[in-house]
Parts: structure tokens; C-alpha cells; sequence
């Protein structure tokens, strides 16, 4: 389970304001294997962290380039996945790699073959000089993508975009707060990570509890909160994108170590976009 919380606004007014803030949470079991956010060997483009579960390897949750590409991907919510269909991971990893297909085109291939995947919700964006864009689109959804109004403040966790669920509804409350202020990039990315380590229960929620119809009374409480603490599952990343009007990217991801709620390590990448 997973929450994606974001801003787009591609031609903001002030100078000092993003085109992109986007807070993000990976939920997961803590000793799935994972290589923190860095630059891949294989291609020092691509920003991320990477899955390293056998048979998985290489697929991503939240990435993107040095050129704007960005990909970032939630699970959704049923009760038996399929453990045979193919690792939504590669989702957000062939997006980043592949520069053929603008980000609507590739959710349009991806709505084709959406039923060789367990439920999931993808977002693809691009940040170029000329014009941004960001798409959606969620394979227990509408069958086409969808293009996203620029200026607006959305939020994803584990049903389609902005279904309100209380979670993503507090979550995205907390973070309008926050986004509609003008702070400097350190004390925004602070706040933004209190906003994603907030365990607040937000149940009872009769929506997220029919969807999530198999799972535990116990779990489904748990995973109310945008941040989630389970004995061996919850938030485990907490990852931060920024992109200014002159294009500057800071990436910022907290990651917890050694399968230990207490241990966190914290590193921030900054570059500027190539066009």
C-alpha cells in the first residue's frame, strides 16, 4: 500500500514557487529486499529506488530522469492478488527508460495490457522546457488514460486518483496546508515529511473497508494511516520531488534500515534538467 500526494502547477506565478511538489509513501513488508534512490549503474539518467525481490529485480515504485521523465506507481487494493501475473514494478521502470513514447502514448499500450497485472495505479509525466505534462491511469478504472488539469492538487493511495478514502483525504489536507505556503526548499521538505510520518487512524471508513473485503479488521485500521506501522509491513520510504521554474529537481528519500522502524538514513539528490 502506498500514498502519492502531489501539486502541478507548470507555469506557477511566483518565481519562488514548483511546478512539481510531489510527497510519496512505499509501503511494504520490511524485509523485502530494496536498493535505496541513486543513480542506476546501468544508466546514470535514471533516478530511483529499485526493487530487488527475486524475479522482480529492476521494477520500481517512483522515479524519474535527468530529461523530466517521472513514473510513479500505488498498488490497488483487493483482496487475492494473482502471484502469477507479471511485477507492476516494470511499469515505472519501462517508462523512464524508454524515451519512444510521450507519457499518454505509453499509458495508452499500458491500458491494453492492463489485464496481465494485478491491480494498480500509474502516473507518467514529463517536465520539458516547452510543457509539462502528467497522465493517469489505473487498470480497475476507466479504460483510457486520463490527461491531468495543470494547477491542481491531487491525491493517490490504493483505490483510483482522488477516491476519498479519510486517509488520502487527511493526507491531502495536511499537504495543501503545507504546498500553499511559501517556504524555503529545506523547511518544505521537513514539512513535507511530517505530513508522510503522520499515524493518525482514519477509520472507521466504509469505503476503504469494502474494498479491502479478505483483509483483517487489525490491518485494515492499520492501514488507515498515511503513514503505516504493522509488526512487519508498513511505510518504509518516504520520498520528496521538487521541480522549480527553472528547473532545478531536489530529490529527497528517507528509507529505513534493517528492517527497524527506529533506524532511518535520509539522502537528497539535486540536478538540473536537461532539455
Amino acid at each position: 500500500m502506498c500514498i502519492i500526494l502531489f501539486k502541478f502547477d507548470p507555469r506557477p506565478a511566483s518565481k519562488n514557487a514548483y511546478r512539481l511538489i510531489l510527497a510519496a509513501n512505499r509501503d511494504e513488508f520490511y524485509n523485502r529486499p530494496t536498493k535505496p534512490a541513486d543513480f542506476w549503474a546501468s544508466n546514470n539518467e535514471i533516478l530511483s529506488g529499485l526493487d530487488l525481490e527475486e524475479g522482480k529485480e529492476g521494477g520500481s515504485w517512483l522515479g524519474i530522469t535527468r530529461r523530466g521523465r517521472l513514473a510513479a506507481l500505488t498498488n490497488y487494493l483487493e483482496g487475492r492478488p494473482n502471484p502469477d501475473l507479471q511485477g507492476r514494478g516494470f511499469l515505472v521502470s519501462n517508462f523512464l527508460t524508454d524515451h519512444s513514447q510521450d507519457s499518454c502514448s505509453y499509458l495508452k499500450k499500458v491500458s491494453s495490457e492492463g489485464h496481465l497485472y494485478n491491480g494498480f495505479n500509474l502516473l507518467t509525466a514529463e517536465f520539458r522546457a516547452k510543457e509539462d505534462t502528467v497522465c493517469y491511469y489505473g487498470n480497475r478504472g476507466s479504460a483510457q488514460p486520463l490527461h491531468l488539469n495543470p494547477a491542481g492538487i491531487y491525491g493517490l493511495s490504493n483505490s483510483l486518483l482522488d477516491t476519498p478514502w479519510r486517509k488520502m483525504q487527511h493526507g491531502k489536507r495536511l499537504f495543501t496546508n503545507i504546498v500553499n505556503q511559501t517556504l524555503p526548499c529545506d523547511r518544505l521538505v521537513q514539512d513535507l515529511l511530517n505530513v508522510l510520518n503522520n499515524e493518525e487512524l482514519n477509520t472507521p471508513d466504509s469505503a476503504q473497508e469494502t474494498q479491502g473485503e479478505g483483509y483483517s479488521p487489525q490491518m485494515l485500521r492499520a492501514l488507515s494511516s498515511v503513514c503505516v506501522r504493522s509488526p512487519h509491513y508498513g511505510t518504509r520510504t518516504n520520498t520528496i520531488i521538487l521541480i522549480d521554474t527553472a528547473g532545478n529537481v531536489t530529490f529527497t528519500e528517507r528509507t529505513m534500515l534493517n528492517c527497524d522502524v527506529s533506524q532511518w538514513s535520509t539522502s537528497t539528490f539535486q540536478f538540473k534538467l536537461q532539455d
